[in-house]
């Protein structure tokens, strides 16, 4: 499979970017680099290989770090996050529209 011009243009629309000749280019090159790779692991022959072991057992929830943990904490309270916005509706924050198509 190889990704044209025409599909590079498109994602970029999607995601809101102006991209230069020079951009697409380098897009197109990378990308269609990236998929030839992938390409060639999947001519591999891994019938032989055995699966790798999981970090955590499946079923589990995984522990996040003690300082991740501790940050996640000391949230605030969602009426006190709110108390100085500028514009709510008592739930959300409301800001301008900033994108316009």
């Amino acid at each position: 499979m190889k990704i044209s011009e025409k599909d590079v243009v498109y994602v970029a629309d999607l995601a809101h970017l102006e991209l230069t000749e020079e951009e697409r280019a380098r897009f197109l090159r990378d990308l269609n680099s990236i998929l030839e790779y992938v390409d060639r692991l999947n001519e591999l022959d891994t019938s032989q290989v055995q699966p790798m072991s999981q970090m955590t057992d499946p079923g589990k929830t995984t522990t996040l770090r003690e300082d991740i943990l501790e940050g996640l904490r000391k949230q605030l309270p969602h009426d006190v996050a709110l108390v100085n916005a500028p514009d709510s509706d008592g739930t959300f924050f409301r800001v301008p529209k900033v994108i316009e198509r």
